[in-house]
């Protein structure tokens, strides 16, 4: 079992940063590649980012490129997003999730651990 306990979310006006942190407990950290996803009101869990378990690669939405990166620190257990120039169409809530497969997926039914999520709401 791996538990995942999102941090970082809040209110913050557009063109505004937050980073998100997403610390990892329970079985090997670096053994799991790691990904962030959102949900908004209505909508379907869409993809943000992810990282391979070794930090080599990384795969974003076309939403957010160029303004969201993702980062871990296996030391630390811990995966973050560091999300600038927010757009209200970022708002949702953010959760984080861990998969044990070699490589490296956007698909959310692929991840076998996810957080509780945190909010983040961006406003205009």
């Amino acid at each position: 079992q791996v538990q995942l306990v999102e941090s970082g979310g809040g209110l913050v006006q557009a063109g505004g940063s937050l980073r998100l942190s997403c610390a990892a407990s329970g079985r090997t950290f670096s053994n799991y590649n790691m990904g962030w996803f959102r949900q908004a009101p209505g909508k379907e869990r869409e993809f943000v980012a992810a990282i391979s378990w070794s930090g080599g690669r990384k795969d974003y939405a076309d939403s957010v490129k160029g303004r969201f990166t993702i980062s871990r620190d296996n030391a630390k257990n811990t995966v973050y997003l560091q999300m600038n120039s927010l757009k209200p169409e970022d708002t949702a809530l953010y959760y984080c999730a861990a998969d044990s497969s070699v490589v490296l997926t956007t698909t959310s039914y692929r991840y076998n651990y996810w957080g509780q999520g945190t909010q983040v709401t961006v406003s205009s």
